[in-house]
């Protein structure tokens, strides 16, 4: 199947950088203005100026779509989502407007060990329709790459469920997806005292199981204070390495406490959340080759400071931002939201946050061949926004949906 978009007002990132983009570099956002995009077998087959449409389409397809001088935009690449879940927690949400800390909440058998309870008693078929349907979502919102994480079983049985469930999802639906290991998200109350025996079933049972099944991608471990210790998660990424699952971790949501000197030492992809990072943290991850995921709509939702952005972009930084959908800090995979809250709060300009939703987010999870930007051979998913009369426009009008349609390789959604 071939399709021709025509008269695009502005073709927005139309590039195919070989690493992620560090630093100030990020404010760069190729266009085309007046521009075509042909699309044959769901994969982008030429672009360019409409001046030049005759000469690179001798023959047009039948199928052909005037995009009346709309923006089109790359899909928004998600790098980090919890959305494999079962049920919500706004009580919990209730809790916080009464006062009650993030800490206070877990110390109390709510947060992460509340959804836990919950998913284990929840059938694998459940889960699977609950997470299409926020799939279906986010999707027509102008996602197309999507990273999820387990984390919510914190049981041999409930940690393969959840990552079957996303394997399904991987090879049901048209978006990208790339899963991720969470077992250590906390440790069940079980196991509160008796950490050494957690992390056993985490190394010895749990991932070998996960590798015979092929069932991951990479590794996660969040590493903060009354969770994970630096060296448990060193534990669990050596090895979870040699079962080729490469990490992304969380790191420095609360406090700073040496994961991310660490995180750097054993190679992560990313490091993700960073609500709290000191001068030597933001200097250390500008030397590095990790990339920095921010979350901000978790520190929104938590009520935290958020992310320092224009300082890390300033130092040199690799900045992508993702969404954290999830039930208990960030209940929402807008990603139009994300990008919108990055200018608002962090400081980050309209071109610098697209980017950071796009190509970094696809490099944050190794989804750059196929996604994240507009070039010749990848998939051809892409945002058509309604009239708009900058892209500025996009994060500042920020309670308005400005998508018209979504195509996911190819296709109209």
């Amino acid at each position: 199947m071939s399709l021709l978009i025509t008269n695009i007002g502005c073709l927005v990132n139309v590039a195919n950088p070989k690493q992620a983009i560090q630093g100030n570099e990020l404010s760069i956002l190729p266009t085309i203005e007046d521009a075509f995009v042909l699309i044959e077998h769901g994969r982008i087959a030429c672009v360019g100026n409409m001046y030049e449409l005759e000469l690179l389409v001798p023959q047009f397809p039948n199928q052909v779509v005037d995009a009346q001088m709309a923006y089109v935009l790359p899909a928004w690449c998600d790098s980090h989502t919890h959305i494999v879940f079962a049920g919500s927690r706004e009580g919990e949400f209730v809790d916080k407007l009464k006062g009650l800390s993030y800490a206070d909440i877990a110390a109390k058998g709510g947060g992460i060990l509340n959804s836990a309870h919950r998913l284990a008693k929840t059938p694998e078929e459940e889960l699977f329709h609950a997470a299409m349907i926020r799939i279906n979502e986010v999707a027509k919102l102008g996602t197309g790459a999507i990273e999820i994480k387990s984390g919510y079983g914190l049981s041999f049985e409930a940690e393969l469920k959840i990552l079957r469930v996303i394997t399904r999802i991987k090879n049901e639906s048209p978006l990208i997806v790339k899963r991720t290991f969470l077992g250590a998200h906390a440790y069940p109350l079980a196991f509160k005292d008796n950490h050494a025996g957690y992390l056993h079933l985490l190394i010895n049972e749990m991932m070998p199981a996960i590798a015979s099944e092929k069932l991951a991608d990479y590794v996660d471990v969040f590493c903060e204070k009354g969770f994970f210790s630096v060296e448990e998660m060193e534990q669990v990424c050596n090895a979870a390495a040699k079962f080729g699952l490469r990490p992304k971790l969380h790191i420095n949501q609360l406090n700073s406490i040496g994961g991310l000197q660490s995180a750097i030492n054993l190679a992560a992809l990313s490091v993700d959340h960073l609500e709290t990072m000191t001068h030597q943290d933001i200097r250390d991850l500008a030397g590095s080759s990790v990339i920095g995921t921010l979350l901000p709509t978790a520190a929104y939702f938590l009520r935290m400071a958020f992310q320092p952005a224009r300082e890390m972009i300033d130092a040199g930084c690799k900045i992508a931002v993702a969404s954290d959908f999830n039930p208990g800090s960030s209940p929402s995979g807008n990603m139009n939201t994300v990008v919108s809250m990055s200018c608002i709060q962090m400081k980050m300009l309209p071109e610098e946050a697209i980017n950071a939703a796009t190509i970094q987010g696809a490099f944050a999870m190794e989804a750059d061949q196929e996604a994240g930007s507009i070039a010749v051979g990848k998939r051809a998913n892409l945002i058509m926004m309604k009239p708009l009369p900058s892209l500025a426009y996009i994060p500042y009008s920020f309670g308005t949906n400005l998508i018209d349609k979504v195509l996911l390789n190819g296709n109209f959604i």
